[in-house]
């Protein structure tokens, strides 16, 4: 519900001018409810326009989870990673791609999929959610947050995403086969 006020004040501003980013319309696939449905095809810089949003609107400090946050969150509801098949390094590719489970990749409604002991929903599922934590190296100082070229998700396994990757089913995974559907789950440091 929040992904469309957002939207209805970008209009109200009239911004006309903004960048691709800021004016796609989200919207539910047919048939689903969009106030039950995750608002999917974001990229980073669609995310980081949200967060500015949120955080001047409620006056709050969201931010996105790192990696290693959202590892935490999800990891009583993830399957865990089954030994490889082949150990020869040349042939990780295909163990990985042998052993993965198959998510549907059909975009599900909130609330559908497993609920962690705290009450966390839908991190097992076909969604993707970015992470704030580059993956090209700037935890380490080599590059800057802001000039970061991917971001790492999290999903069945993690993935590294380009920043402005929408849609990853069509190309942009880094690690592993693709992320169906790419969307946020904020955080919050305060209770």
């Amino acid at each position: 519900m929040r992904m469309l006020r957002w939207q209805a004040a970008q209009v109200a501003k009239g911004r006309k001018a903004l960048p691709r980013a800021c004016t796609q319309r989200l919207r539910a696939p047919n048939g689903h409810d969009e106030r039950e449905t995750p608002a999917t095809g974001l990229a980073y810089p669609d995310v980081s326009q949200y967060l500015a949003w949120i955080n001047r609107e409620t006056r709050q400090n969201f931010r996105l989870p790192s990696l290693r946050e959202w590892e935490f969150m999800a990891a009583e509801v993830l399957p865990h990673t089954p030994d490889p098949i082949f150990v020869n390094p040349d042939l990780t590719w295909a163990s990985t791609y042998l052993l993965e489970p198959q998510t549907k990749r059909a975009l599900r409604l909130q609330g559908a999929l497993a609920t962690t002991s705290q009450g966390i929903v839908d991190l097992n599922g076909s969604v993707w959610e970015w992470t704030s934590d580059c993956y090209a190296g700037a935890a380490v100082g080599l590059v800057s947050n802001d000039r970061c070229p991917a971001y790492f998700v999290g999903g069945e396994h993690i993935a590294a995403v380009p920043f402005l990757v929408r849609d990853p089913a069509r190309g942009g995974c880094a690690v592993g086969a693709p992320p169906a559907h790419l969307w946020m789950r904020l955080v919050s440091d305060k209770l």
